[in-house]
């Protein structure tokens, strides 16, 4: 071998890593990033908790009446979080109504049922609605316009928006239409008496 030789082979041993021997540092900083990950979810959770306790004046939500009469509508689909009426982003989390899921919702003439499936159900009696709208987002979830039901309801003195996604999303413009229609014969009848 020549000289060149070796002296490249000298330098190509050089440039290899050093073996790792500090396991203690390395497992340090990984502990010390678990640990960072489960304060930040902690803190995320007493979040939660906290915008809860300033929620709650919030009554409680009614349950739906036995007997209800036949059905308008109905649709399956997923339940995607309530807020308050005009604000898409101040999820109301009282009462379970920030907890996402399935949903199947059914309108009748006594109002909307709401059956949420490993959550909290509730109904929403057919003088609190206030209407319904197509819209493209509420509370951290944003669909192509128009690919989100928006029911606007009142509960105590607060107006609420909640948020519906039909499995089949050409169901939601008789929603709309049908919901808007009760609330009007529900106006009209009030202003009649």
């Amino acid at each position: 071998m020549t000289p060149a030789v070796i002296r490249l082979a000298a330098e190509a041993a050089e440039r290899r890593s050093a073996e790792v021997t500090d396991w203690g540092a390395r497992i340090a900083w990984v502990v010390g990033l678990l640990v960072f990950i489960a304060f930040v979810y902690w803190l995320m959770r007493q979040g939660w908790k906290w915008r809860g306790a300033l929620q709650s004046d919030l009554p409680e939500l009614p349950a739906a009446p036995g007997g209800l009469p036949e059905h308008r509508l109905a649709l399956t689909g997923r339940y995607h979080g309530s807020t308050t009426a005009g604000q898409w982003l101040d999820r109301i989390v009282a009462h379970g109504l920030g907890v996402r899921s399935r949903v199947e919702l059914t309108l009748t003439d006594a109002g909307l049922d709401v059956v949420r499936p490993g959550a909290t159900d509730f109904f929403v009696p057919a003088a609190q609605l206030r209407g319904a709208r197509l819209d493209k987002g509420i509370a951290g979830k944003v669909l192509t316009e128009g690919g989100l039901l928006v029911v606007t309801w009142a509960h105590g003195d607060k107006l609420i928006d909640s948020g519906f996604r039909s499995d089949r999303a050409a169901e939601h413009a008789a929603w709309v239409e049908a919901v808007n229609l009760m609330n009007q014969s529900i106006t009209t009848e009030g202003a009649e008496r």
